[in-house]
């Protein structure tokens, strides 16, 4: 396959979709785990060190720089992808089949990646973009623990993060097993086992992002 093929075939687009999406769903791991530290409720101590670090490590923010391509990446394929499945579909087969042969999630993707991506501009606006601000223009003194609980203080932020985690867990739900599919893992005996961590991760990692505004608003985690 030539890279024209990659990124213009089906096939070449759904691959790229596949790739660019595991690599997404490691950074949740990494992103997850550092947002944890709160729930060590220790003033924002730990977690401030670890975002301090991330935030000033070279490597970190080469990093960074792929993860936006990625990103940007995916959701240009997926757009396509959406495009030529709508086309492709007729309008019987979409109101007589669609619901009996495949889930109203997987039918979704579309519009949960879209409600995904107003929640991510939602949340660097909050929180990446005043500290790469502050970072830039040396006011290196950002204590991001108090930035997040001002955001999660006011109770819409609340809900739009909480109906973001809600986009996201269906979006994971099949995404995370449809990227396998794609690369033809998900199927024999390694089905059972790709279903079962995609689940997993799916549940855990929507948890704790839903807990994280919730625990703060309450006042639980001070």
């Amino acid at each position: 396959m030539t890279w024209k093929q990659l990124f213009t075939s089906s096939i070449g687009k759904k691959l790229v979709m596949a790739f660019t999406g595991l690599f997404l769903v490691l950074f949740l791991v990494v992103h997850v785990t550092i947002n944890s530290m709160i729930f060590l409720n220790d003033g924002g101590e730990s977690f401030n060190v670890v975002a301090h670090f991330m935030s000033h490590n070279i490597i970190v923010r080469i990093l960074e720089v792929g993860l936006f391509a990625g990103l940007i990446l995916h959701i240009v394929q997926a757009w396509f992808v959406s495009q030529e499945n709508n086309s492709r579909r007729g309008v019987g087969y979409a109101v007589s089949a669609a619901s009996t042969n495949s889930t109203w999630y997987s039918r979704s993707m579309g519009v949960l990646g879209s409600l995904v991506l107003i929640f991510l501009v939602v949340h660097l606006a909050n929180f990446w973009g005043p500290a790469r601000v502050n970072l830039y223009f040396g006011a290196d003194n950002t204590d991001a623990f108090a930035d997040m609980k001002v955001v999660f203080s006011q109770w819409y932020f609340v809900v739009i993060y909480l109906l973001g985690v809600f986009a996201l867990f269906w979006h994971l739900f099949h995404g995370f097993q449809s990227a396998f599919q794609t690369l033809g893992v998900r199927r024999g005996r390694y089905k059972s086992i790709i279903v079962g961590i995609g689940i997993g991760y799916t549940f855990i990692v929507c948890i704790l992002f839903a807990l994280m505004p919730i625990l703060m608003y309450t006042q639980v985690i001070q």
